[in-house]
């Protein structure tokens, strides 16, 4: 394998093909994320997002793109999808449905009735926010009293719902296609985008703010050191692993003895990456999201009031939802007993542990703990530019929430862009033909 990765990456055709299609689903979401509903005001909705910007609509801005800041017809963005996958998973996590227990283990086939019942949910709901999302932006002026919506009638507000929810539709299956047929997670990939697309903004803004001499630039410098050393910490604590010995016995197979070697059980710090970051957000978006939509209900002052960014309830609330999401991921994915049965199955063990259920157990507690120790870490990068921002007043444009899905994201694309080219390079191997063309027997 050569040293240069770009190399590497042009000598496979099939990882070339499938960036190249990466590179054009993520051009078609942006120019999309572009694309007006007819009847918005386009000065005033942007007036009245730089008014919220520090607030909960411009964070979810940023997670959109600048879809919602636009009024888009992408402005739902995906969280309605990602609401129906937390739904769905918290009902078969708590057994309300033994039928979609049923579908988890009929295989491929349950897979995709399992996924088909998850965009049928996530249509609803995204007809469900469409509709209130609409109603409550023909409420809103921006500054001024000048009008959002231009002709707030009900024939508006039914072609914006229908708008909205084919917008989070067509993001959906983007994703799904990108997942499919390109490299990485789709929805995580989608997400990266509208991210990184905002990066160059919050740049410029400290920049500004420099020239204007409105911040020192050793702050400017300070800045940015933090967020590099953010990075960091995220990309060490994403590539940490606790590695379990493991020992095999030695056995006989005919003629041959198999065994008696020693490996190592790795498993993750952080074993749910951004998922659970990203999950959190989706649902403490939504009753913010409303109340910001709805400031005049009492109900919605409360809501900003005990739960506005940068409060210490929204923190607290946002670190035991990254936390409750870092294990729920792990109960949906890592399952100890079979791990403990197929170890003792090969002639497994760990060195001082019982084979069978002490295994199980002993990987259950270690997970447990390495899980709260990633999680912490995880919602602590999560909610500390907020704690900057509101007591040292640190102009933090891209925040910690931000950084996580962004590294983290990366991090996994490039590894299966290395699993792909140790695929591409080991194809001959398997194929019979040495690294350099030469053949060669089994038994050479």
């Amino acid at each position: 394998m050569d040293n240069n990765p770009i190399a590497n990456i042009l000598q496979s055709p099939e990882l070339r093909k499938r960036i190249l299609f990466v590179i054009i689903a993520l051009a078609v979401y942006r120019v999309a994320a572009v694309v007006p509903i007819p009847g918005i005001n386009a000065e005033a909705i942007s007036s009245f997002f730089n008014q919220h910007q520090g607030g909960m609509l411009g964070f979810l801005d940023i997670f959109s793109g600048g879809a919602l800041g636009r009024f888009s017809v992408l402005a739902l963005g995906i969280m309605p999808y990602i609401n129906a996958s937390i739904i769905m998973g918290l009902v078969k996590g708590a057994h309300i449905f033994p039928a979609l227990e049923k579908l988890s283990k009929e295989g491929e086939y349950g897979r995709r009735k399992e996924n088909q019942i998850t965009r049928v949910f996530g249509l609803a709901l995204a007809l469900l926010q469409g509709f209130g999302l609409t109603v409550a932006i023909t409420k809103m002026s921006a500054p001024g009293g000048i009008a959002i919506v231009l002709d707030p009638s009900w024939t508006f507000i039914f072609t914006t719902t229908l708008t909205l929810a084919a917008g989070t539709m067509f993001i959906m299956w983007l994703g799904e296609q990108i997942t499919e047929k390109g490299i990485g997670n789709g929805i995580s990939l989608i997400i990266f985008a509208g991210i990184v697309d905002r990066l160059p903004s919050a740049v410029y803004k400290l920049v500004d703010l420099v020239r204007n001499e409105e911040i020192q630039l050793l702050t400017a410098l300070v800045i940015l050191a933090l967020v590099v050393a953010i990075m960091g910490l995220v990309v060490w604590v994403e590539t940490a692993q606790r590695q379990i010995p493991v020992q095999y016995a030695k056995r006989m197979v005919g003629n041959k003895m198999y065994g008696g070697q020693t490996s190592y059980l790795p498993l993750k710090i952080d074993q749910s990456g951004v998922i659970a970051v990203i999950f959190s957000m989706a649902v403490l978006s939504m009753p913010l999201t409303v109340a910001q939509f709805m400031p005049n209900a009492p109900w919605a002052a409360w809501i900003m009031d005990w739960m506005g960014r940068g409060h210490i309830t929204y923190m607290l609330l946002y670190v035991a939802l990254i936390i409750f999401f870092c294990y729920f991921y792990n109960s949906m994915t890592f399952n100890p007993k079979d791990m403990a049965e197929n170890m003792k199955k090969w002639g497994g063990f760990i060195p001082g542990i019982r084979p069978g259920e002490p295994t199980q157990k002993y990987i259950e507690w270690v997970m447990n703990r390495i899980t709260l120790s990633g999680a912490l870490f995880v919602a602590a990068i999560a909610v500390l530019p907020d704690f900057l921002r509101i007591k040292f007043n640190v102009p933090f444009y891209f925040g910690g929430t931000a950084l996580l899905i962004v590294v983290g994201v990366a991090l996994d694309t490039v590894s299966q862009i290395q699993a792909h080219l140790i695929q591409h390079n080991y194809a001959p191997l398997i194929k019979g033909r040495g690294i350099k063309g030469r053949w060669f027997n089994v038994g050479e």
